[in-house]
Order: C-alpha cells, then structure tokens, then sequence
C-alpha cells in the first residue's frame, strides 16, 4: 500500500463537502480538519492521551462492563418478542460512550423502546446522507455561499439538535463544577479534560462540542454497525454460530456475565470479529483524502496537488489475490498462525480503521467493546430468526452512505439462556 507507506503525509489532507461546513463543523472536525492544523494536532494529541490510552480505557472498563449489562437487561425484557437489533444496540452502546468519557447517560433505555436513541441515531444518519449526496456547491465552489440544494442548511439543523444535547451536557457540568466550589468537580473524565482545556483558552465550547459529538459519531454507530453485521453472518452461518457459542459455554460457561479481559481467551471470537471487519467494514472507502503535496506518484499514476484519493477498502479485503475465498464467511482464516493478522494497520489485507495519521483514534476502545458486547449477546441470549425465516432468506444486502450498514434491518428473537 504504497499510498500510506510512502505518502502517508503527503495524503493526509481531507477533501470536505460543503454539508460538512455546516455550523462551522469542518474548522473544528478531526474528521474533516488537514492533519497540518495545530487544532487537529491538538484534539489528536488529547484523544490519544486521554480518551483513547490504555489508562484512560483501563480505567472506564467497569463502566462500560457495567452498561453492557444494562444492554442485556434491556434486551432480556424482550426476551422471545421479535427485536430490532441495530436499535436495541445503538442505545445501549451510545450510553455507554457517554458514560465512559462524559460520565452520563443521554438515552432512556427503556422509554418508549428506545425513542430517544432513535432520535439521536436518526439526525446522524441523516447527517451521513447529506454528506453523501451529490451537490452542486462541491461540483462548483463557487457556488457554496447561494447553497443551491439546501443541503448545508438541513445539515445544520440536524447537527444544531445534535450540539443541542452536547451543550446539555455541557451546562450540566459546569454547573455542577461550580457547585463544588474549586471549579473541577468530581468527575475526572474525558469530559473534565475537554472543559479544563477550554477554561485555558486552549479550545472555545465550540470545538468541545464538536469532540464530543465525533466522539458519539464514531463510537455509537460504528460500534452498532459492526456488531449487528458480526450477528447477521453468524445467523446467516448456523455452524459458525454453534461453534462461538461452544467456545464462550466451554470458557466462561460458569460465569453469570463476561467481562472485557474474558475474551482475550475466546480466538474463534476474535477470528470472528476480523471476519466481519473484513466482510463489512463499516466505512469501505475510508474518508477521502487529499494530496497537500505535488509529486505524488502511486503505483505509476501522478496525484497531483489537491487531488481527492479514495482508498476502496472493501475491494481491498475481498481481494482473491489475497484471500480464499474472499465473499465467504470464514473465521477459521484468522485462526493458529493467521490469528497474528490484526486490523491495526500492519497487515494490508485487513485495515478497517485505516492507516497512519488518519486512522481511526478510536481503534482502541472498538477492540475492546466490538468483542466484548458480541460474547455477552451469545452468553445471555440464544438467537433466533422471525417466524418462518430460514438462515438462507436473511438478507445481507449492504447499504452504504458514510457507513456501510444493513439494507434491511436485522430482526432477531432472543432466548434467554438459564444461568
């Protein structure tokens, strides 16, 4: 991959549709900002050092252990009714993002089935659709101030209820600070470290807004959606799901819950969550980059300055030239030898959350949670399909706007399991 081997710098700027300037998100967005721009470096350095470390992931690992349970408990109260998986699990995973680094929660669970995640999850989806439709302010800059489409303008209203939450959030705090008397309040997470950073200067509140909801972005729907695919090919495949459901009973089949460390020892579980990785990852094109440099040249093709680059890593991890058999689910690739292939970026054939400067910061946290919420739904849960589905009718049609997600809606029946 000699685009991120030789030219990681060089490919590191982003190309930014006009929806993403919405609110004057683009100037504050990891996501969206060139890796040159001491904003970028700064939200970088932040992340990487306190939201994303070991220690800041050692330390959040009871409370997100803790919402997982609640997850199961939300799901076991529909224990034998049919359920919207993806929607069940966006809730609970979104709280428990929240928690983990802003230390509450911003869904009720159990209020009207979750609506107030699906409130959530329906802004940021349609968030992801405007940044994906063709506009004719990207096509002709020039254009950009007359918004032809509309499409910056309703980007702007979702992302206005979007920082609305955040700024709840935000209020609440340091509210709660003041209270306190010195100003810093109880809490020292992720959130505390954003609010002390704006209270030097550092970051203004709108850039902490923006942190916090890149932040439920990419921790809330990435984790769903990879989770849910995990769940729709292991349905779609009864024997690869007997055989991950004999490893977890046979590991940990005495324990009432799984905890994170659990899983180090479950390999087909791992090679299972690589599959899937790599089946679906859930952004198969990465976000598009950006030559920042002339002189360019990748694989014998000259990318001129300013040139978008899009990295199609979905063709990438199907691959025949790389993989057996590569449309086929098939964990036991990852398995004795082949389970040294990891998704971090050292082997080309798997990278799911991209490569160099812009890989995904949050890769850390996914390897914990992704395997972990896939154990306990197999340890708590038996899963069935609707009523007169066979395994061979589920329909694993890919539907890809910013995320590659399920076409249709996976819908199971859980069993609960007797402890």
């Amino acid at each position: 991959m000699e685009a991120f081997t030789k030219h990681d710098r060089r490919l590191a700027g982003r190309y930014v549709v006009d929806a993403v300037r919405a609110l004057g998100w683009a100037d504050r967005s990891l996501l969206n900002m060139p890796s040159s721009d001491p904003l970028w470096k700064l939200q970088h350095s932040v992340l990487a050092s306190h939201a994303f470390s070991p220690r800041g992931l050692a330390a959040a690992r009871g409370v997100r252990e803790r919402k997982v349970r609640e997850l199961l408990g939300h799901i076991r109260a529909r224990a034998g009714q049919e359920v919207e998986l993806g929607r069940a699990l966006y809730g609970g995973l979104i709280n428990l993002v929240s928690s983990a680094f802003f230390s509450v929660d911003v869904v009720d669970m159990d209020a009207a089935a979750g609506e107030s995640a699906h409130g959530i999850r329906e802004h940021v989806g349609n968030i992801a659709d405007l940044m994906t439709k063709a506009n004719v302010s990207d096509l002709f800059p020039f254009l950009q101030p007359l918004d032809l489409q509309g499409l910056r303008r309703a980007a702007a209203r979702h992302l206005g209820e979007i920082f609305r939450i955040v700024d709840g959030i935000i209020e609440r705090r340091l509210a709660e600070n003041a209270a306190s008397g010195d100003g810093s309040g109880e809490h020292g997470d992720f959130l505390q470290v954003l609010l002390d950073l704006m209270s030097t200067g550092k970051v203004d509140r709108d850039t902490v807004k923006a942190i916090v909801f890149e932040i439920f972005l990419t921790g809330g729907e990435t984790t769903t959606v990879t989770v849910e695919w995990a769940m729709a090919e292991l349905l779609r495949n009864p024997s690869a799901m007997a055989k991950l459901r004999a490893e977890i009973s046979g590991a940990l089949g005495g324990k009432e819950t799984i905890e994170e460390a659990d899983v180090a020892a479950l390999p087909y579980l791992q090679a299972v969550v690589k599959e899937a990785m790599r089946l679906h990852p859930v952004g198969p094109l990465l976000a598009p980059h950006k030559a920042v440099d002339d002189g360019v040249e990748v694989c014998g093709y000259a990318v001129p300055k300013g040139c978008t680059v899009f990295i199609n890593v979905w063709a990438i991890m199907r691959d025949p030239a790389v993989w057996d058999n590569p449309e086929e689910f098939m964990p036991e690739r990852f398995l004795g030898k082949a389970a040294e292939v990891d998704f971090k970026g050292k082997d080309f054939g798997i990278f799911p959350f991209g490569y160099g400067r812009r890989q995904c910061p949050g890769m850390p946290m996914a390897e914990r949670v992704v395997p972990h919420v896939l154990a306990s739904l197999l340890h708590a849960f038996e899963w069935r399909l609707p009523e007169g589905m066979s395994a061979e009718q589920l329909d694993l049609a890919e539907r890809f706007t910013t995320s590659n997600t399920l076409a249709v809606p996976l819908k199971v029946v859980p069993i609960s399991v007797a402890a």
